[in-house]
């Protein structure tokens, strides 16, 4: 069934809600007008999904194992690959099984549950910026009182409070959600569950769902970039204050890597959103293509620069290879041993 067979089909106009006895069904987006080569232009999508997904698993990895990572802007770093693993996993299903599978329905609750961890992996990625933002801040204009500043019972907390924040932002979203009612055309715009596409398919009043999702990007991303912004100004202030330029240029470097992982996903961002608000005469395709782009820019590139630019990531990363690889040997060697003697 093709998308325009599912945008041009009839549906009775007898309003549909989540009370009645069939479950609703909506269909998902592929890519409208490129039908013939869909399946080809799916390949570096999942080619995206397994560097994202190899690429956090890592990060994550090495800061599990190696001791001497267990510290502050590991942890955020962690926390931080958590979060793209978690979101490039939360789309994976539905955009690779609208692209090889043609499998495009998806009911209502399912597309819900999916809308609850991909806004609020978004949310949360915003909200661990911010924290590697005040890492970089204490570490820069307090350097003393680091240690003691950033404890780990403290960043266990600031960690449970991004949480709790997401949950409680999202909670009310998707609540309101349930409450609309679909008399009109199922068809979703993207290959995954996006709010502001669902509830314009709503044929009842949804100002309240527009106002909680707008209070619930205020709250989060609307907080967070401003005080990301004011952190740096703060750490400019107190690095040009600095006598010795060597100084400046290695507190400097030190949020180069930061800097660029607020860039990929602030920039993506506002670019999609300015697309959608005045992109109206680009092709359909270029809006799908770029919202899964986008979703998938920084999974992908963050694991790639975190590992470029901190060399401690460098070193435990080549470290866990090599042994891995002097374990694999050692069994190899067993195994023609006990095949020789035997």
């Amino acid at each position: 069934m093709t998308e325009t067979s599912l945008s041009s089909q009839s549906f009775p106009m007898s309003v549909l809600n989540n009370t009645n006895a069939q479950p609703l069904i909506f269909f998902l987006m592929g890519i409208p007008g490129l039908k013939a080569t869909q399946y080809w232009i799916s390949i570096p999508f999942c080619l995206l999904y397994v560097v994202a997904i190899c690429g956090n698993s890592m990060i994550l990895f090495v800061v599990l194992c190696e001791r001497s990572l267990h510290k502050p802007m590991y942890y955020f770093l962690s926390m931080l690959s958590a979060t793209d693993l978690s979101l490039s996993l939360c789309t994976l299903s539905t955009t690779l099984g609208v692209f090889w599978f043609e499998a495009r329905e998806i009911n209502l609750n399912a597309c819900i549950a999916q809308m609850f961890f991909l806004h609020g992996f978004t949310f949360m990625e915003s909200g661990v910026l911010l924290a590697m933002a005040f890492d970089h801040f204490v570490a820069i204009c307090y350097p003393l009182r680091y240690t003691t500043i950033l404890t780990n019972a403290r960043i266990a907390k600031i960690g449970m409070s991004m949480l709790i924040r997401n949950v409680a932002v999202m909670l009310p979203v998707m609540l309101f959600v349930k409450r609309l009612s679909f008399c009109s055309s199922m068809v979703l715009s993207h290959s995954y569950c996006y709010h502001v596409d669902l509830i314009q398919l709503s044929c009842t009043d949804n100002r309240i769902n527009s106002i909680l999702g707008l209070f619930a990007l205020l709250s989060t991303t609307g907080f967070d970039c401003p005080c990301i912004l004011l952190s740096y100004i703060l750490i400019i202030r107190s690095v040009l204050s600095i006598a010795s330029s060597e100084e400046r240029r290695k507190a400097f470097n030190t949020c180069t890597s930061h800097i660029s992982a607020v860039a990929i996903f602030y920039i993506p961002l506002i670019s999609l959103s300015l697309v959608h608000r005045y992109g109206h005469s680009a092709p359909p395709f270029v809006h799908i293509i770029m919202a899964n782009v986008f979703l998938l820019i920084p999974p992908v590139l963050n694991p790639i620069i975190y590992s470029v630019k901190t060399k401690q990531i460098q070193k435990a990363i080549i470290k866990v290879l090599i042994q891995k690889h002097s374990k694999s040997n050692h069994q190899l060697f067993l195994i023609r041993d006990k095949a020789i003697y035997e």
